[in-house]
């Protein structure tokens, strides 16, 4: 995991001085472009920071060591729905609450209607039964 924090880690020296020469360029004017770079460049730290600090904990994996073998990271990973429905749903909803800020605020609240739906639907998935949807 350690090459993966400082990938992310590493894009702090890419996108917080490209945000600085382009806020020098716009002469600071244009607020989005620079300020999502930076914006950009804090995600990398969490990110970054974060696979850091779980490296430490968890260990060097199999893949992250030289004489690891594939047979090495076989069996569970985790537990995933195969037939849920509830992401799609929650897609649907995240799309129509989007098109509601270009398109008015009363669309935004059922596009929230449905995410609010959506996101309790899978939380609870496995608590009503076997794949009972």
């Amino acid at each position: 995991m350690k090459v993966e924090s400082w990938l992310f880690l590493g894009g702090i020296f890419f996108f917080t001085p490209v945000g600085i020469v382009y806020g020098y360029m716009v002469d600071w004017k244009e607020p989005v472009g620079f300020l999502g770079l930076f914006l950009l460049s804090g995600m990398c730290i969490l990110i970054g920071w974060y696979l850091l600090f779980t490296a430490k904990r968890v260990g060097p994996r199999p893949e992250d060591r030289l004489d690891g073998e594939i047979h090495e990271n076989a069996g569970s990973i985790g537990v995933f729905a195969p037939w849920s429905w509830w992401p799609l749903i929650l897609g649907t909803g995240a799309a129509i609450g989007f098109a509601g800020l270009a398109l008015g605020f009363w669309v935004m609240f059922i596009g929230v209607g449905f995410t609010i739906i959506a996101l309790v639907g899978w939380v609870y998935e496995f608590s009503r039964g076997n794949h009972a949807h």
